[in-house]
């Protein structure tokens, strides 16, 4: 029988950041889940893609929306909104950016790791 497996993301030891966000990342159950944070100003091809060095988000992205909002453009032109409350599935091929005041907090469950492979920053 499989043991369980608790971890608390306050505890996390693997956090990424830039300029206007911090990605704090947790292994559990052979996969990743993170808890973001993207603040005022937060722009994936801003912040991200001159860490990551692709044109767009190439991470697929199942998130759960806590707080805050943005706006997630698709390579083919479909863009729409992601708002507090909201559960989310976002393919790859993507730019994304915060609207508002209010940072975007959520949690990631696909993905994490992906969208903020690049140096360490903690």
């Amino acid at each position: 029988m499989p043991s369980h497996e608790i971890k608390n993301m306050s505890t996390s030891t693997e956090v990424r950041k830039s300029e206007h966000g911090k990605v704090e990342l947790v292994n559990i159950a052979g996969g990743t889940v993170g808890r973001f944070v993207l603040q005022k100003g937060w722009k994936w091809s801003n912040d991200i893609k001159p860490i990551v060095k692709t044109e767009w988000c190439e991470a697929p992205h199942l998130q759960y929306l806590i707080s805050g909002k943005y706006h997630v453009k698709m390579r083919d032109g479909t863009e729409f909104d992601i708002g507090s409350g909201d559960v989310a599935s976002v393919p790859p091929g993507h730019d994304a950016w915060v609207v508002g005041d209010e940072p975007a907090v959520g949690i990631e469950f696909v993905g994490a790791r992906i969208a903020t492979e690049g140096p360490k920053k903690t």
